[in-house]
């Protein structure tokens, strides 16, 4: 069970990529897909496996909490043994990407500036983020991990 400041980095980047109304509008981000928005969410129903629908108007995959693209999940399932795309391995593939950005002790020690220039590259909604995306600012982004629980250094 993922916990603490972790558990709250986690909310952080859904709140972040799906935005507060969304999460609340569907399975708390995990059946979410590229595009939704709270006048129109796209949904999915099965945790069985990554959806894999492409949505034509943002050329994206991208679906669950932390918007994982499909070529992204195929590796990640094989890595981590996953049985499935549910909230546990959707959390898993997320701790995993954010272990391979070397900021899980960052956010282990409530610096939460540094965990998220070091993971901008992954989720394109992080201030930093090099993809022209809409970003988030730091401080709403505070905001969310402090309200979800974490603490900062």
């Amino acid at each position: 069970m993922i916990e603490g400041n972790r558990k709250a980095f986690l909310d952080m980047i859904a709140a972040s990529e799906i935005g507060p109304q969304l999460l609340a509008e569907s399975d708390n981000g995990y059946n979410v897909l590229v595009g939704s928005t709270v006048e129109h969410p796209l949904l999915f129903d099965s945790y069985a496996d990554h959806p894999n629908i492409l949505n034509h108007a943002m050329n994206s995959t991208a679906a669950g909490r932390y918007q994982l693209l499909h070529r992204y999940w195929v590796s990640y399932k094989a890595l981590l043994d996953l049985p499935d795309f549910g909230p546990d391995s959707q959390d898993d593939v997320a701790i995993q990407q954010i272990k391979e950005c070397k900021a899980l002790p960052d956010i282990d020690a409530g610096d939460l500036s540094s965990a998220i220039q070091k993971c901008n590259r992954i989720w394109a909604s992080l201030p930093g983020s090099p993809y022209n995306q809409h970003t988030n600012s730091f401080a709403a982004l505070e905001a969310a991990y402090t309200n979800a629980g974490g603490t900062l250094a």
